[in-house]
């Protein structure tokens, strides 16, 4: 997730003082620089935060990768909830504007979770969600109806952002809107159903 960033690879010497900070991981899975992988990239509403992916070689298989905000000796888990982001708005703070307002839609409905998982924005057939060896003509004609790309509609008197874009919750695919502040705060604000019982594979970050 997250290809359109670019990722900067941290060394095992250089990537020590993240793993410091973060160590133990969930209070139990422990880093180290030997065999951590851990990468970073910025992202285009913040100017002093990155995003950091961590992962080891060593660790049980399906255990990481597990993904923070890091600012300046500070790391955010996320962890499924909104609270880590919040709490890094507030630290950086955050600046969502026009240009930025659908990388942003993208980023928190990936990293905030509901009791099916991710919100996923989809905007193409081969998103790695779809279990393309179990999807039947029908359903996967519906969604060649229905893909589009998330699209921002516009501010409102309020200053809020607008926008939409096609979500997967679970097996479920919706059409929904969303509001958006300045600060960051999400609000979806209107959803349709598109397509039930679609065959999904597992993609989540761990937490």
């Amino acid at each position: 997730m997250f290809e359109q960033y670019k990722w900067q690879q941290v060394p095992g010497a250089q990537a020590e003082p993240f793993l410091k900070l973060v160590n133990p991981i969930q209070g139990k899975h422990t880093a180290s620089p030997g065999t951590a992988d851990v990468q970073w990239c910025q992202l285009p509403f913040y100017t002093s935060i990155a995003l950091v992916k961590i992962n080891d070689s060593s660790w049980p298989p399906n255990t990481g990768p597990f993904w923070f905000l890091a600012k300046q000796g500070r790391m955010f888990l996320l962890d499924g909830t909104s609270a880590p982001i919040h709490d890094a708005n507030e630290a950086d703070p955050i600046k969502v504007t026009e240009e930025n307002t659908l990388d942003y839609l993208r980023f928190f409905c990936y990293f905030v979770h509901g009791d099916e998982g991710p919100f996923l924005i989809v905007e193409e057939i081969n998103h790695p969600a779809i279990d393309h060896d179990k999807l039947d003509d029908t359903r996967r004609k519906v969604l060649e109806g229905a893909l589009r790309d998330a699209m921002f509609e516009g501010k409102t008197d309020a200053g809020a952002y607008e926008a939409s874009a096609l979500v997967l919750y679970g097996n479920a695919l919706f059409s929904a809107r969303f509001s958006m502040t300045e600060n960051g705060m999400i609000e979806m604000i209107d959803d349709e159903p598109i397509a039930a019982d679609l065959p999904v594979k597992k993609i989540k970050p761990n937490y």
